[in-house]
């Protein structure tokens, strides 16, 4: 019998808003802290746009338009919260309906909210956002490419 190897597949958008600051979100599950663009896990029987336009709607409360495909994970990435192989695929997005949230203008600035589960989101100037203000590798590589495509840079 072949071993069976658990993948968790995630989409992930990432959004410059009109003063050329991107989106970040800020998260603590369990008392792991950890800074990512806005987006999750596909649900089984979703597409990859349609997952990431839900997820934008359940973490921002904003309808988003995903535009062009940005990174998709081309090494091995083992999960930081379980026993799986991650696989994030990048996409720029920009917001069709208003925010209705409340920025935050530090990292981990979680305000009044309690439990296990923490997330705040705060826009960093794109000339201002290094890898290092990214927790997970892969994020550190999407924005890199972001910034090569906002550069006009060839790989």
């Amino acid at each position: 019998m072949q071993a069976q190897y658990p993948f968790n597949v995630r989409v992930y958008g990432l959004l410059i808003n009109e003063q050329q600051e991107l989106l970040i979100s800020d998260e603590q599950e369990y008392g792991i802290r950890f800074s990512k663009f806005p987006g999750g896990g596909l649900e089984y029987g979703e597409g990859l746009r349609d997952a990431l336009k839900r997820e934008y709607l359940e973490e921002c409360m904003v309808e988003v338009e995903v535009l062009e495909h940005i990174y998709t994970t081309d090494f091995y990435e083992h999960s930081y919260f379980n026993d799986s192989q991650i696989i994030s695929i990048y996409y720029s997005v920009i917001n069709k309906t208003p925010f209705n949230i409340l920025f935050r203008q530090l990292a981990f600035d979680f305000g009044t909210q309690v439990g296990e589960v923490l997330q705040s989101f705060r826009w960093v100037k794109l000339t201002d956002i290094k890898p290092e203000d990214l927790t997970f590798k892969t994020d550190r590589i999407a924005l890199q490419e972001l910034l090569n495509q906002q550069r006009g840079c060839a790989l």
